[in-house]
């Protein structure tokens, strides 16, 4: 997952900055491609919210290898949080900031996630903003 997470990290240079935290070999069994867009819709997520940045942390706990997306923007409001999962809901915030999207991306990683035998959730950052966390099984 560290590697698909640089990966990913990688195309996405020229919008809000993306710093990636935690190092070393967590492995998933599962679909690459489909891992990948998962994290290719939390990045574009919060990139879209972040106010200037972005941080993405991987890391292994209790035989689950867990990625968080944090950005430092408005955030979920709670009684939103899990209302943003079903497919073509976008908050009016949302709405308004940006004309990308039709509320499919964030449907589609909770899809893959539980497909995969994981979760994927959002709650409040330490920075104010959102934190979607993806837990998968280790490999």
């Amino acid at each position: 997952m560290g590697a698909l997470v640089r990966e990913e990290v990688s195309q996405r240079a020229d919008r809000v900055p993306v710093a990636v935290v935690g190092e070393g070999a967590f492995e998933v069994a599962g679909s690459r491609g489909q891992l990948a867009r998962v994290l290719g819709n939390l990045l574009d997520n919060a990139q879209r919210h972040a106010r200037s940045s972005v941080e993405v942390s991987v890391r292994g706990e209790r035989g689950a290898v867990v990625v968080g997306v944090a950005d430092d923007g408005a955030g979920v409001p709670a009684a939103e949080r899990e209302r943003i999962f079903e497919r073509f809901v976008r908050l009016d915030d949302a709405r308004t900031r940006d004309d990308g999207g039709a509320g499919l991306g964030l449907a589609i990683a909770r899809d893959v996630a539980t497909r995969h035998g994981g979760s994927l959730t959002v709650g409040e950052g330490k920075r104010g903003g959102a934190l979607f966390t993806l837990r998968l099984p280790a490999a």
